[in-house]
């Protein structure tokens, strides 16, 4: 999706360096990261990008910038004053991403559900960084912490849908931004903590939370572009296409499949690609949290 021109941000939505956790001690479990290189593959497979550098995409080494970030302490994106930059670079999209969805979640939160909104934090990094849930890196993959309720992107992650030329990336990444706020709202509502990564399957708590994630993704989108103040250009049907490719993506089918094993629905731990797909677009074509009741 497309943000819409000459919008100045308010302050610094999101940080870069620095670490909000000692990185040494998991104070809590981090939630949608740890198969990043999976995801990656994934994304880059179903999106049209060059399946010939997969390999090279598997032998990435993030981890030479390792401490890079944490070493300089927190700023802010300087950069990214002007929304024209989300259009262009990837840690802009993610500070604009954050705020069209305050936005979306500042109003229909209360409305839908009577509940007040509290931001999540927002960081992005290159490398590796502390949280509060541990040391994260690339090959983490975007992830939530609800230790620290923070959501963590490395824009290398994006990057490299670009590189590797995967189609519409910049809808692909907003989606991803989208289901982490999603894991923060699930935090907000207190049924985070039902999830359990070490008790997979498809009809596991952690698979229900992670569909209702893309759920949520899918009722923010409805209404990223509604009203004159929004921050996206209207949504075209080919963009809602290029969202459930996005989905389909990042299913555990897909990424079993991808990544040379076998489909083993009692290892899914986010649910297939079909699941995805339908739970994103229930909360799109809804507009209605109720529509994602785990």
């Amino acid at each position: 999706m497309t943000f819409k021109g000459n919008i100045r941000k308010s302050g610094n939505r999101v940080t870069t360096g620095g670490g909000r956790g000692s990185g040494g001690r998991a104070g809590g479990i981090a939630v949608g990261g740890g198969i990043g290189t999976l995801v990656l593959i994934g994304i880059v497979w179903l999106l049209g990008g060059d399946v010939q550098d997969i390999n090279q995409i598997l032998n990435q080494q993030p981890a030479i910038e390792q401490g890079k970030d944490q070493n300089q302490g927190e700023r802010g994106l300087d950069h990214c004053d002007v929304s024209d930059s989300a259009n262009k670079y990837a840690d802009c999209r993610v500070e604009y991403t954050a705020l069209s969805l305050d936005k979306v979640w500042g109003v229909q939160l209360p409305r839908q559900i009577g509940m007040e909104y509290v931001p999540p934090a927002v960081k992005v990094f290159k490398g590796s960084t502390g949280s509060g849930c541990g040391m994260a890196s690339a090959a983490t993959g975007p992830f939530y912490c609800p230790a620290d309720q923070t959501a963590y992107f490395d824009v290398t992650f994006f990057d490299q849908l670009h590189r590797f030329g995967a189609k519409n990336a910049p809808f692909a990444q907003e989606y991803i931004i989208a289901h982490e706020f999603g894991h923060h709202l699930q935090h907000m509502q207190g049924t985070l903590s039902k999830s359990n990564y070490n008790e997979p399957g498809p009809d596991s708590a952690a698979v229900r939370l992670e569909l209702q994630a893309d759920c949520y993704a899918g009722v923010w989108a409805h209404f990223a572009d509604k009203g004159a103040d929004a921050f996206l250009q209207p949504i075209t049907k080919q963009q809602v296409a290029d969202a459930m490719l996005a989905a389909a993506a990042v299913g555990d089918d897909n990424i079993q499949r991808r990544s040379g094993g076998q489909v083993r629905p009692d290892l899914f731990t986010h649910g297939s690609s079909e699941q995805r797909q339908q739970a994103f677009f229930t909360g799109y074509s809804t507009g209605n949290m109720k529509a994602c009741t785990l």
